[in-house]
């Protein structure tokens, strides 16, 4: 049963365990790759419902002079230590609805109840590690991220969104620029004028003040905000695109039903009950001046697609051109509770042979739109694909796209490549068949999949790192950390060839790790 392999409560490995290097590791290859997942599923006598409920657990694999370490602990987050104290779940997640104590008494139920009608969300950031100056955080799609230190993997503090940028959740997968600069897009659902999607902005020296442990987060800056064009079912969005001059947000019609959101607590139901699917609908595609703020007056759109990850954006003769993993409908979130995963394999097949599978797709936006062209004319005037944009009788521009790959989840790029034209990228293989052991590197030009795959082991997200002499864009290593259901094999770091992906070198581990979501690669430099 998948169960064994994703909802098996996790071991902490607080101090610093040596691999046994297999093969020889680069020179160059120096640094600490931190990832982050869910890790507990259950305290006590309770469980949770949903994967992405389990208590984060963070992991290091720090690659020193051909050697890797590797450390794990779990986030100690409130929600952490509220749950160890109860000894059982306490706080509500994203699948599972916490109820008062039956114990409890009477003004304390009542209480409880009363303080659900605008709900404090978890901050059990399980999601992704970000930077926001000089500092790394444990990240979820909520008001809370808890700052870490990158080396022994200490939970610092917890940090409020809404103290310092008027927003009340941000993704857990922002951008960074060539300077440092990390944007990021939250919503702001409390505004005046009417719920808001906001783009800010964190400078890289922001936290630069060491003495002073100065927060990064209070100089975190507007850089625009997009009404929702529905005040009561908002846009679910878990990341973004950027291009050297514009923003990239795409407002999908897999909504956030607000009002049953402030009664989730009441019809006991949870909060991921409270997103929903239109397919009739349209998906409209913002394009952002980076340096005015202000939108574009192009209104750009697509078919009803659900969306979680972009893979990269870039401008090319007048178009901006986007990538990103979508979906034909909204059942991944619903495929991934537990009672789902306890199925065998056959079964889990069967109960989704229906699902969208993610498919990897290219949109293109002409810039300067030809308006004497005849109508039904697409504008898209690029060689090297076949997506289409065509002027619609409201000056409105059709969208349709251009299928790279079909099967590949979790993307990730050279990330020098990031906002520029680029051929490649990486991410987990995904067929339906509940084994998601193989990643994959995609060549957009050839439209061709070179792939790793073992028997018995599932790797991570793939992290690309750039060797620091590369001429070319696929110059550099991969790194995946990969376990295995059969407790005979033990899990490795493994480190691959990006350009062929071929095996260098595998660092075994004798303690146990845990499948995780996502994270990233600090340079030796930037963790000392």
């Amino acid at each position: 049963m998948l169960h064994t392999l994703f909802a098996k409560n996790g071991t902490e490995t607080p101090e610093p365990v040596k691999a046994n290097v297999e093969g020889t590791l680069p020179h160059w290859l120096q640094g600490t790759l931190l990832r982050n997942g869910p890790g507990m599923f259950s305290v006590g006598d309770t469980a949770y419902n949903h994967w992405f409920d389990g208590m984060a657990l963070i992991h290091s694999f720090t690659f020193k002079d051909g050697e890797v370490y590797y450390r794990s602990k779990y986030l100690n987050s409130d929600t952490y230590k509220k749950n160890m104290t109860a000894n059982r779940i306490v706080v509500s997640e994203f699948g599972t609805m916490v109820y008062p104590d039956p114990c409890k008494s009477i003004f304390s139920r009542a209480f409880t109840y009363l303080t659900s009608i605008i709900p404090d969300f978890t901050d059990n950031n399980l999601i992704n590690i970000i930077r926001y100056g000089e500092d790394y955080y444990a990240s979820s799609e909520i008001n809370y991220i808890n700052q870490l230190d990158p080396e022994t993997l200490d939970t610092v503090r917890r940090v409020n969104y809404r103290n310092y940028i008027a927003v009340n959740l941000a993704t857990a997968h922002p951008h960074y620029d060539d300077q440092g600069n990390t944007y990021n897009l939250g919503s702001s659902m409390m505004s005046l004028t009417g719920p808001k999607y906001v783009i800010f902005k964190v400078p890289c020296d922001a936290s630069a003040d060491n003495e002073k442990k100065k927060l990064a987060l209070k100089k975190a800056k507007p850089v625009c905000s997009v009404s929702c064009r529905s005040r009561m079912y908002p846009s679910y969005f878990h990341s973004f695109g950027l291009t050297e001059n514009y923003i990239v947000f795409i407002e999908q019609p897999y909504k956030l039903d607000i009002l049953k959101l402030a009664t989730a607590y009441y019809r006991g139901i949870n909060w991921g009950n409270c997103l929903k699917f239109d397919k009739d609908d349209t998906t409209l595609i913002h394009l952002i001046n980076r340096t005015t703020g202000k939108t574009v007056s192009t209104k750009y759109y697509t078919d009803a697609l659900v969306v979680f990850h972009h893979i990269n954006a870039y401008e090319d003769e007048g178009h901006v051109v986007f990538d990103m993993i979508t979906y034909r409908d909204g059942n991944l979130y619903n495929m991934m509770y537990l009672r789902n995963m306890q199925q065998n394999v056959e079964e889990f097949m069967e109960a989704n042979k229906t699902s969208s599978p993610p498919i990897c797709q290219r949109f293109v936006l002409p810039l300067d739109l030809d308006k004497d062209a005849p109508a039904g004319t697409n504008q898209v005037k690029l060689t090297d694909t076949t997506a289409t944009a065509v002027v619609q009788k409201d000056g409105s521009v059709y969208c349709q796209p251009d299928t790279l790959f079909e099967g590949l989840e979790l993307p990730g790029i050279n990330y020098k490549f990031n906002a520029r034209k680029y051929r490649y990228f990486y991410g987990t293989r995904v067929e339906w068949t509940a084994n998601p052991n193989k990643i994959g590197k995609i060549d957009i030009v050839t439209r061709k999949c070179l792939e790793w795959t073992e028997e018995e082991y599932y790797p991570s997200e793939p992290v690309f790192v750039a060797s620091p002499d590369a001429v070319e864009e696929d110059d550099g290593v991969i790194l995946s950390s990969v376990i295995s259901t059969n407790p005979e094999k033990s899990p490795f770091m493994l480190v691959l060839n990006a350009k062929n992906f071929e095996e260098i070198a595998r660092a075994r581990l004798s303690t146990s790790v845990h499948l995780d979501l996502h994270g990233l690669f600090i340079p030796r430099q930037d963790s000392t």
